[in-house]
């Protein structure tokens, strides 16, 4: 699909995250204004809940945009959902008749602040890249054993803490916890000296399911309304001490930052991509009736205090070994109910080389192997370490971008326990 062209200037520029292809979903506040829904274009943000209220955009079972959070318009449904973007491409598009009556509700996004924009029903994160899984597997395993053996037939997963969920820039701080070395004879509490990144893309969920009701992978795919960038922060110290046997609890509880702009499926169905070859046989409520992952280029960059970025990882979501709509039927299947504005995590997302790994823990290699950044090397993150993971899909002369999820870790507290 080529360029649709806006009259918004600043949307048709080649490098331009936000073209009108795009129209990703964020809420922001400008001066002493509430946080309010807005859509992205070029360097500008369009006040959708303003267009509402003027009556420039009429949604059945409206008013849907006068609260500041997505999750009306998420739970009316793909029709909804598509009659929005038609509308918005209408107003926007080059020689659009309402150009003037649309003009005044643009703001510039460079004055504005952006918000979490959707309320965060419940989180979920897998385990669903073959790269990453191999790579840490071999690390604690060896080659030999590096997948569990339910690794290939089936997408692993963990409940996290919706209350976790932070949008990009805000700060990070480093956790307290239980740690213990390979030659300490107890475990200690103190701050975790192995702070991690992981990767990641999420699926919104937009439609719910009825409990007691699995839904199949084509009816997964219809349930995502988009997809953000998401960093699951990781304590990898306390997580070797606490995982097992049942997995990661407080070393994934710290933060979860979100890019700030939910870009919608429908943007990015020109991008999509078949799942990698099986090497064992899925069962077949798993299978996939069409393409389900997309072709979107991912990196990361770290900004130690005082220097510049260096970037440390690039790699793609097509990586992937599960689709989020496989993730998302999986998890049906115990009958449980998802809801709109659950979030899955896609798992960190690492490619085949060294240099498109997903996390610190693969970059260093356990910590045995700093990398170098300006100024120095890591092997984990630092104080005032900053992270920048970005993401964009390339069309024909144009960008799908989703904005960049910035998150700077902070020293632990002193003592976590004064009051």
């Amino acid at each position: 699909m080529p360029l649709i062209r806006s009259w918004v200037e600043s949307a048709n520029g080649e490098g331009c995250p936000f073209p009108l292809n795009n129209l990703p979903c964020g809420v922001f506040s400008a001066g002493v204004a509430e946080p309010r829904c807005g859509v992205a274009i070029g360097d500008m943000i369009l006040d959708v809940a303003g267009l509402e209220a003027a009556g420039l955009l009429v949604l059945e079972g409206g008013p849907l945009l006068d609260v500041p959070f997505w999750n009306e318009v998420m739970a009316a449904g793909p029709m909804v959902w598509a009659a929005l973007r038609a509308r918005l491409v209408e107003l926007l598009a080059e020689g659009a008749a309402e150009r003037g009556a649309v003009a005044r509700w643009l703001v510039p996004m460079a004055g504005a602040e952006l918000h979490l924009p959707f309320l965060v029903s419940e989180y979920t994160d897998f385990y669903a890249g073959r790269h990453h899984a191999f790579n840490v597997g071999t690390m604690f395993r060896g080659a030999e054993n590096a997948l569990p053996p339910n690794w290939l037939h089936i997408p692993i997963g963990y409940n996290g803490r919706a209350s976790s969920v932070v949008v990009s820039g805000t700060d990070v701080r480093r956790p307290w916890g239980q740690v213990k070395g390979p030659q300490d004879e107890a475990p200690r509490f103190a701050p975790s000296t192995r702070f991690d990144i992981e990767l990641e893309m999420g699926a919104v969920v937009g439609l719910p399911s009825e409990h007691g009701q699995p839904v199949t992978v084509a009816e997964a795919d219809d349930m995502i309304f988009g997809y953000v960038l998401l960093n699951d922060w990781s304590a990898r110290d306390i997580q070797a001490w606490e995982y097992q046997p049942l997995g990661p609890f407080q070393a994934k509880a710290t933060a979860t930052t979100l890019s700030p702009w939910i870009v919608m499926k429908a943007a990015l169905e020109p991008f999509r991509v078949a799942i990698p070859a099986r090497e064992k046989p899925l069962l077949p409520y798993l299978h996939e009736p069409r393409p389900m992952l997309y072709d979107i280029a991912l990196e990361v960059g770290l900004v130690p205090e005082g220097g510049c970025e260096t970037v440390i990882s690039r790699t793609n979501y097509r990586e992937m070994y599960y689709s989020a709509a496989q993730q998302l039927a999986h998890h049906t299947t115990s009958g449980c109910a998802m809801n709109t504005g659950d979030l899955l995590g896609s798992g960190t997302i690492s490619g085949p080389e060294k240099a498109s790994r997903g996390s610190l823990l693969e970059l260093s290699w356990g910590g045995g192997e700093p990398f170098a950044i300006d100024g120095g090397t890591r092997s984990f993150i630092e104080d005032n370490d900053t992270l920048i993971l970005r993401g964009a899909a390339r069309g024909e002369g144009y960008l799908i971008g989703f904005g960049d999820c910035i998150g700077k870790v902070i020293p632990a507290l002193a003592d976590p326990y004064a009051r």
